[in-house]
């Protein structure tokens, strides 16, 4: 469990691509605190630490995760190429402060960015949601894109908007160089929304 406020933007420094395919994303974790085994949010997508290195003079930490077919379908991870910049999130303990909203790191689809404006020193940025998911996304409700825990500002048909912060932008790939119409988001609808929409459907 995650709750999307980013605490690193780590780097892809390798891609192997074979029966599943494995990243090597280059942190500033310190990786003698992380367990093999452990779940890290990478851009969103909780994703299992199979190796790991600390940092060495010259060289950063790094772990390694593997991404099966469905989860390349499903999220934008096909997309990332050695330089490719991580959001990363470290998973929730007990007792850590909850600074954005529940994330399970399992995302729903692929968002797409329709328009980006500057906002004063903020960003507005315009988003389609999935087929099928617009109906779970509510104004002044949470999403999480691409791991960042964001506030829903308006929704208008299939799409929605965010407010992007400057601090937001410099700890995160929401950057204006990387957030451009046409880029595309991982998306992961709020949970309780998806329990709510359950409900209905079962009294239903």
């Amino acid at each position: 469990m995650f709750t999307g406020i980013i605490t690193d933007v780590g780097r892809i420094a390798a891609v192997e691509r074979r029966g599943d395919t494995r990243f090597r994303i280059e942190t500033a974790y310190d990786m003698g605190g992380v367990a093999i085994g452990a779940s890290i949010a990478c851009s969103g997508v909780c994703l299992t630490v199979v190796d790991k290195a600390p940092a060495k003079a010259g060289a950063s930490a790094w772990f390694e995760v593997d991404a099966s077919a469905e989860t390349l379908r499903k999220t934008r991870l096909g997309d990332w190429a050695p330089g490719s910049p991580v959001n990363l999130e470290r998973s929730l303990k007990v007792g850590d402060e909850m600074g954005g909203h529940i994330v399970t790191g399992h995302v729903d689809g692929l968002a797409t960015v329709t328009a980006v404006e500057p906002e004063g020193d903020s960003l507005k940025i315009t988003i389609e949601a999935p087929e099928g998911f617009a109906r779970y996304v509510a104004a002044k409700g949470s999403v999480a894109l691409d791991g960042v825990s964001l506030t829903v500002n308006t929704v208008e048909g299939d799409c929605f908007s965010i407010n992007v912060i400057p601090h937001t932008q410099t700890m995160t790939t929401f950057r204006r160089e990387l957030i451009v119409p046409g880029a595309r988001l991982n998306f992961e609808i709020d949970v309780l929304a998806r329990y709510v929409a359950r409900l209905q459907e079962w009294r239903a």
